[in-house]
């Protein structure tokens, strides 16, 4: 039988709503959509887009550290951003995060999102 484990880890703000930040399954890692909050809990709707994209990915990096991965073993990853206008700034603080990982990856503009926020991003890797 295959074992699924939820993972919120310590040193993250508690998730948001009926989920967990990250669930382990058949040797995949799942981080559910990541938002600017920051580990005391603080959602930074007033930050600038840049701040809140260091924020979003590193929330995704405690979580695939907290699920035993990394994000040289990411498989793809979904972002989702207010407007199209921050493509390329986002693309730019990605590739910095990112380094030599090169994941599949969708870029999608959305429009408002949830608490005024300017990203989210969702991430599926495997366990190292």
């Amino acid at each position: 039988m295959n074992t699924i484990t939820h993972v919120n880890p310590s040193g993250s703000a508690a998730p948001g709503g009926h989920y967990s930040h990250g669930t382990v399954a058949n040797g995949f890692v799942f981080v559910s959509g990541q938002l600017p909050i920051s580990p005391a809990g603080e959602k930074l709707a007033q930050a600038s887009f840049a701040e809140q994209a260091r924020q979003a990915l590193a929330n995704v990096e405690s979580v695939l550290r907290a699920c035993g991965s990394g994000i040289d073993r990411l498989v793809q990853v979904r972002v989702y951003v207010d407007s199209v206008e921050n493509w390329p700034e986002f693309n730019v603080i990605y590739a910095q995060w990112a380094g030599t990982s090169r994941p599949s990856r969708a870029v999608v503009p959305t429009g408002e999102l949830h608490y005024g926020l300017k990203i989210e991003v969702e991430a599926i890797a495997v366990q190292a």
